[in-house]
């Protein structure tokens, strides 16, 4: 199995503010359709809500141990290594997308380890965001492919695609 988180954050490192993105990105929402289509989605129960229906042409997992049954076209699991066990032995890519606390739970799973970062960094500041992403560590990542995109009138915000693979053996 390759475990990739996608995420897109703020120079301040903000992902998400009074539960949703702070920004809209059109081509950002094209590339993470692009990456994710055909593959299996893991998100928490907030993150889900936000988006509000399951994402087309993918398998969503959604991780709660609140909701009681799953919605349309989800799978539901109280554990982020309940819903991992079953791509282990697979050559599955399987993508983190959010939110946070999804985050920090991989990033201290014992037995796993993320096998690339997809960072849309976008570039601006963003006030009274209530979810963030942790700073990648230069140590232990290593850029492998950076793009970056100007501001215009489809996007408010310059941003970057930075992708990363660990620096690991």
């Amino acid at each position: 199995m390759i475990i990739s988180l996608i995420v897109a954050a703020s120079d301040n490192h903000v992902i998400g503010k009074d539960g949703k993105l702070p920004w809209d990105l059109p081509d950002d929402l094209k590339r993470f359709r692009q990456l994710t289509e055909g593959k299996p989605v893991i998100m928490g129960r907030k993150t889900f809500e936000s988006i509000g229906h399951a994402l087309p042409r993918r398998q969503n997992i959604i991780i709660s141990r609140t909701l009681k049954s799953p919605p349309a076209g989800c799978e539901i699991y109280a554990s982020l290594p309940d819903a991992l066990a079953q791509f282990l032995g697979t050559n599955k890519e399987v993508f983190i997308i959010g939110g946070g606390e999804i985050f920090h739970q991989i990033s201290v799973l014992a037995g796993y380890s993320v096998d690339r970062i997809y960072l849309t960094r976008v570039h601006t500041i963003i006030q009274g965001g209530d979810v963030y992403f942790p700073e990648i560590d230069p140590t232990e990542w290593q850029e492998v492919r950076r793009e970056e995109h100007a501001q215009d009138s489809e996007h408010p915000f310059p941003f970057t695609y930075i992708d990363y693979k660990p620096d690991r053996p």
